[in-house]
């Protein structure tokens, strides 16, 4: 693609999740001769792969930042609170835009922008939300929606002509005709299903979050990596257990496992989860975590299991008498 430069060389920082609006807010300002580059930002909760795959489409330079502890003292207590689930939407762009708007800072760019479009999420995406994320961003008048601009206030970078706001769009609500015209337009062929990307609003994942934080107190970022495969269990306020449901989650979950934190157990015969025993590694909790690899095998109630138990350099057996996996579901998060 090709666009007009202008003479004096204004940059725009644009937040990206790789979907067609952040992909559209982008063009249109590359057209008016502005350089844009992306950030995306990363924690066990949201990726960077759509945007890296924006970026690859398009040849717009992406810089990508994990902030999972950042994230993580915010979900404390976010300001806005939460959403149908563990989703503090509000408050997770205010974030994002603060971090976004350090890198403004220090790498000298004119201005932020997204491509958020008015009404799109009645709740994250009125002119009431939009200007809350605004001015908890700490970059008040900063941030550019370059889709519905014409709706919304004029930002400083239009008031000082740096953006022209006629070349803007003044899209609002949930259809999405507009933009996939634009795409077309614009040559854009390749761009996610809209989706929501963020683990936090499932309510499955946001339970197990939410055990996490409210049990824990204390933990780390493996420990949110785990919340994402498999059956979760709580024996105590140190202590889980994690079994795989499928060949993928018990790659998943070995990708995480510390042979000096965790013990690990597998049946020795038949094919199975694996199961991740984390916190207190007590006979009682062990005995625990060998009946329920057990259970999710083919091995029937009665019969004896033997499962094997790996701790550091060291592996070792226990025989249990397997058990249906439902006597574990009052323990299952």
């Amino acid at each position: 693609m090709k666009f007009n430069k202008t003479a004096r060389q204004v940059k725009g920082l644009g937040l990206c999740s790789g979907g067609l609006d952040s992909i559209l807010s982008a063009l249109l300002l590359q057209r008016q001769g502005i350089d844009v580059t992306w950030i995306c930002f990363e924690t066990p909760f949201f990726s960077s792969e759509s945007a890296q795959k924006a970026s690859s489409h398009t040849g717009i330079s992406l810089i990508k930042m994990d902030i999972t502890d950042e994230y993580m003292e915010m979900m404390k207590n976010p300001k806005a609170g939460f959403g149908k689930n563990m989703n503090p939407c509000m408050d997770c762009h205010a974030l994002m835009f603060s971090k976004a708007g350090e890198v403004l800072k220090n790498q000298g760019f004119d201005f932020l922008f997204s491509g958020e479009v008015l009404g799109q999420r009645p709740k994250s995406q009125n002119k009431n939300s939009l200007r809350y994320v605004e001015k908890n961003s700490g970059f008040d008048g900063q941030i550019l929606r370059p889709l519905s601009a014409k709706l919304l206030s004029k930002t400083l970078a239009e008031q000082k002509g740096l953006v022209d706001r006629e070349q803007l769009m003044d899209i609002s609500g949930r259809s999405r005709k507009i933009q996939m015209q634009m795409a077309q337009d614009f040559g854009v062929k390749e761009y996610p299903a809209p989706a929501g990307g963020c683990l936090l609003t499932d309510k499955i994942f946001s339970n197990r979050l939410k055990d996490l934080m409210d049990t824990q107190k204390i933990f780390n970022t493996r420990e949110l990596h785990f919340l994402k495969y498999g059956r979760h269990f709580r024996l105590d306020s140190k202590t889980k257990i994690i079994a795989g449901r499928s060949k993928n989650d018990n790659t998943h979950l070995l990708n995480y496992f510390d042979k000096d934190k965790d013990i690990l157990l597998k049946h020795v015969k038949l094919p199975g989860p694996d199961v991740i025993l984390t916190g207190n590694a007590t006979p009682e909790n062990i005995q625990t975590a060998a009946g329920i690899c057990a259970g999710y095998t083919k091995s029937k109630p009665g019969e004896t299991a033997k499962i094997r138990i790996i701790k550091k350099e060291t592996e070792d057996f226990i025989t249990v008498i397997t058990v249906p996996a439902s006597n574990f579901k009052n323990l299952m998060i």
